[in-house]
């Protein structure tokens, strides 16, 4: 009886489970495998973490977001990063009204409650830079002009390998405000014959039509404001800002994470915990999520880089050589 008091949920999570469930059943009619992935994008929306998702061309990046953002009941807009795309085709830009003879602001495709960013690393550092202030703050000033964003405000960005011809690398400034990056890889063989056969058996009928709204604005703030108020043990959060300071000086990293990816690690911990049905971290809901939240915030040494060495192998070693607390 005492063990069973002992390990009752403080805090009720069963609809929030119940609709990640749905959520996840609904997506993974169109979207075969990639469990982890539509996990790690479930984190984000209940962390009010923006996400990046990399990976080549035709591995359903877009198409993934684009299902969602289609469960969540809320404006959605989209906009294809190019290199001539301007800061004002993202923000909005200020006209004259002639009927009231006063400049009016014209709000861009950025103020909605989604935004879907496709192919992010292919417009310029001038278009990259627009997306600081509204990314981190929900605002933009324009003319000396604050307009404040809707809540929920989520950004779901792709990009194409930085390798592949006329990509931009994203300014690790812009990179430090996505909670994590999830990389996408290629399916497996059975996998891609369960794609092959399911777009079959659909007969030409567009992936989109398979998913319904399943999910409300009040209910993902409602979610949020629960997940926030899981516990989180004191020795827990000391094991975050362990991995997080061990960036800071491992001889492979020319650049650490900052305090932003302690905090992020330790919100998307909870949300991963709160998926999982528990109102509590464990330690490996933090291994879950430290790479997912750390590797994109890194830089590497120039040798490291040439000798093909990845941020996550070294966040892998990082984590590796830490004690992990019970």
């Amino acid at each position: 009886m005492e063990s069973k008091t002992l390990f009752q949920n403080r805090i009720d999570l069963e609809d929030l489970n119940q609709k990640v469930n749905q959520i996840k059943k609904e997506i993974g009619k169109v979207i075969i495998g990639q469990e982890k992935m539509l996990d790690l994008l479930m984190v984000c929306l209940l962390s009010k973490g923006h996400v990046l998702i990399e990976g080549v061309p035709g591995v359903a990046k877009t198409l993934s977001a684009k299902l969602m953002a289609k469960c969540v009941s809320a404006d959605f807009s989209r906009l294809q990063f190019t290199p001539d795309l301007m800061p004002s085709d993202v923000l909005g830009t200020t006209v004259f009204n002639m009927a009231k003879s006063e400049f009016e602001f014209n709000k861009g495709p950025i103020f909605s409650n989604i935004v879907l960013i496709d192919e992010i690393n292919r417009a310029p550092a001038k278009t990259q830079a627009a997306l600081f202030e509204v990314m981190q703050e929900n605002q933009v000033s324009m003319d000396g002009t604050t307009y404040i964003l809707d809540d929920p405000f989520w950004v779901l960005a792709t990009q194409n390998p930085i390798d592949q011809e006329g990509t931009y690398r994203l300014p690790e400034a812009q990179l430090d405000r996505f909670l994590m990056k999830i990389e996408v890889g290629y399916p497996s063989l059975d996998e891609e014959l369960e794609i092959l056969n399911t777009k079959h058996d659909r007969r030409g009928k567009c992936d989109m039509e398979e998913v319904s709204s399943l999910i409300s604005v009040e209910e993902i703030c409602n979610f949020r404001d629960r997940i926030q108020a899981l516990h989180i043990d004191e020795n827990l959060r000391k094991y975050i800002a362990t991995i997080v300071h061990k960036t800071r000086n491992h001889p492979a990293l020319l650049l650490g994470a900052s305090p932003r990816a302690s905090l992020a690690v330790m919100i998307a911990s909870k949300a991963f915990a709160a998926i999982q049905g528990r109102d509590f971290v464990t330690p490996e809901d933090i291994l879950e999520m430290a790479i997912p939240c750390l590797h994109h915030r890194l830089i590497l040494t120039p040798e490291k880089e040439m000798e093909g060495v990845s941020s996550a192998q070294v966040m892998s070693q990082i984590i590796e050589g830490i004690e992990v607390p019970r």
